[in-house]
């Protein structure tokens, strides 16, 4: 079995050899058949040239570097396109995702085809957990998932899964719209969530809004429904008020510069 980690990196450069070390630790020394793509979406740091340095030292890296960016969703989706694994992890660049969970996390993998996890507490300042909070409700609406689940930027799931979510358009992509749609079981396991360790959050109102467009285009509703016409009401109002969000949500084709 071979386990693919997939991390979008933007403006990581100070931290990811901390990281790729305790993947290391953490997962390599226990399970060699591990490859961890790199995903730089067009930082404005040194983080690509650090991503060639860490590629030299360390033979289970791939990096894959991007034209422009495209944002969390998209650096993901490309990350999945470029990686083999039977099993795949996605997680953040900024060490609140601890590697010391992943093989917990995958253990899920024999009896689920998806795992997220859930916080014990998180280490959010409180313009992040207004966020957090918010987009819950909101995508709890929008997928029809009840608001106890919550989804995470820190989860794994089986190739089958990944192969399905790679099959789409690469317009409004929006990873846990598809892994519900396309997962029977999906589980949960309690971790801890980690102080950011180095810099401040790149998310924050605009990456929301961002999101919440890329939901809104891509999801289906039976047509006559009450959801499918507050969902068209919601539509119109992107497309009249909040252009921008849209345009930059409909990322088109992902382009490639390099990969190492």
């Amino acid at each position: 079995m071979k386990l693919s980690i997939v991390i979008p990196v933007f403006n990581s450069s100070q931290i990811l050899e901390t990281l790729i070390q305790k993947i290391e630790i953490h997962v390599i020394r226990k399970k060699k058949n591990t490859q961890v793509i790199l995903v730089n979406d067009h930082s404005l740091d040194d983080s690509w040239q650090k991503i060639r340095d860490l590629k030299k030292k360390y033979e289970f890296i791939k990096g894959v570097n991007l034209k422009k960016n495209y944002g969390q969703h998209s650096a993901i989706f490309c990350g999945l396109k470029n990686c083999d694994g039977d099993k795949i992890v996605c997680m953040d660049d900024d060490m609140q995702h601890d590697p010391e969970h992943i093989l917990k996390m995958i253990d899920q993998l024999d009896e689920n085809d998806v795992c997220y996890v859930k916080y014990k507490k998180r280490e959010h300042n409180y313009t992040k957990i207004l966020i957090s909070k918010l987009n819950n409700i909101v995508s709890s609406f929008l997928m029809e998932k009840s608001s106890k689940i919550y989804t995470s930027s820190f989860k794994c799931f089986n190739k089958k899964i990944s192969d399905q979510i790679i099959l789409n358009d690469e317009n409004f992509i929006f990873l846990d719209y598809w892994i519900f749609k396309y997962a029977k079981n999906i589980t949960f396991v309690e971790v801890r969530h980690n102080k950011r360790f180095y810099g401040k959050t790149n998310y924050g109102f605009r990456e929301l809004l961002t999101l919440w467009s890329k939901m809104i285009f891509l999801i289906d509703v039976r047509k006559g429904s009450f959801r499918y016409y507050i969902i068209l009401v919601i539509k119109n109002f992107f497309k009249l008020f909040l252009k921008d969000y849209v345009r930059y949500a409909s990322s088109n084709k992902i382009e490639i510069s390099d990969i190492i």
